[in-house]
C-alpha cells in the first residue's frame, strides 16, 4: 500500500518500471494507492483513517512519499517529529507490516554523513532500522546503506534504466561485499579508541565517529561483551593488553620448565 500525492497515471507509470527492473509484470502484483486528497499524520482524524485502511487491507509495507507533504509539524522540533514517528512504529508494531518513509536531504549536505543530512530531527535520522541514501557525487547518482544490526555499503553506482515506457533506477555493478574489519560500526569505534590514552564519554566518542547514538552504544556494548573495551567513572577506552608472557620467579616463560635435551 503506497501513499502518494503524484496522479495516478504518474504513478502507475513508476510502479510499472520498478516492477519491469526487477523482472515482474504489474497487473497481478497486489498493490494498493491511497488516493485521499490529503494525509496528515499529525491529525488525530487522518491517523485514525489510515489505521483503519491497514488494518482493513493488512499490507506487508507502507510506503509514504514524501513525509515533508504529510505533515503540519516543525520538523526541527524533536518532539514533535518524534510524536509523528511514535505513531508509525506503533502501527508497524501493531500490524506487522513494514513502513517505508521516503524523507529529503538539506541543500548543503553533500559534506555530511548521509544519516546526518536528514531535514530536520535528528529523531529522523535514529528512528529508521534500514536506511537508504541517494546522492549525487557530480554527474553519479549514488546509494548508500545503513542498517542498525547489519554492515552498511556506501556509494553503490545508479542509473536510470529505460524499459519500454517505464523507468526505474538501478544499480550500475553489483557492490563488492563490504570488510567487516573496514565498514562495521564496531570496528570504526574500535579505531577511534585506539587513539586516545584517556577515556572518552560516549557523547565526545559519537562526534568523533561520526555516527548516530544507536550505532555507538551497540558497537560499545559488544565491545565490552568481548572483553575489548572497559567503562569507568568518565568513559570508554580499550582494555590495555600486555605483550609480555608471565615469569616464574625462576625466570621462565608462563611457568613452565624449561625445554630439556633429549
Amino acid at each position: 500500500m503506497s501513499g502518494v500525492l503524484d496522479s495516478l497515471p504518474v504513478v502507475r507509470q513508476r510502479l510499472a518500471g520498478i516492477a519491469a527492473a526487477a523482472g515482474l509484470a504489474l497487473e497481478p502484483l497486489p498493490i494498493e494507492v491511497i488516493t485521499a486528497p490529503s494525509l496528515r499524520l499529525d491529525s488525530p482524524d487522518d491517523r485514525e483513517r489510515l489505521t483503519n485502511t491497514v488494518e482493513s487491507i493488512k499490507p506487508v509495507l507502507l510506503i509514504l512519499d514524501p513525509l515533508i507533504r504529510l505533515h503540519r509539524v516543525d520538523e526541527n522540533d524533536a518532539s514533535q517529529i518524534a510524536g509523528l514517528l511514535s505513531f508509525l512504529r506503533e502501527l508497524q508494531r501493531r500490524f506487522n507490516l513494514a513502513v517505508l518513509l521516503v524523507h529529503h536531504a538539506r541543500k548543503d549536505s553533500r559534506s555530511s554523513r548521509p544519516g546526518q543530512a536528514l531535514r530536520g530531527s535528528s529523531e529522523l535520522h535514529g528512528w529508521g532500522d534500514s536506511n537508504l541514501y541517494m546522492r549525487r557525487r557530480g554527474s553519479q547518482l549514488t546509494l548508500s546503506t545503513e542498517h542498525r544490526a547489519a554492515l552498511s555499503v556506501d556509494h553503490m553506482p545508479l542509473e536510470l534504466v529505460q524499459k519500454d515506457d517505464a523507468l526505474a533506477l538501478s544499480l550500475l555493478n553489483e557492490p563488492d561485499q563490504p570488510d567487516p574489519s573496514e565498514s562495521s560500526d564496531i570496528q570504526r569505534v574500535r579505531r577511534v579508541m585506539a587513539q586516545f590514552q584517556e577515556p572518552l564519554p560516549v557523547q565526545h566518542l559519537r562526534k568523533l565517529c561520526g555516527m548516530r547514538m544507536a550505532s555507538v552504544c551497540f558497537a560499545l556494548n559488544d565491545l565490552k561483551r568481548s572483553g575489548v573495551v572497559v567503562h569507568g567513572p568518565r568513559g570508554y577506552q580499550l582494555k590495555p593488553v600486555s605483550l609480555s608472557r608471565p615469569i616464574d620467579p625462576k625466570g621462565n616463560e608462563n611457568g613452565k620448565p624449561p625445554p630439556t635435551d633429549s
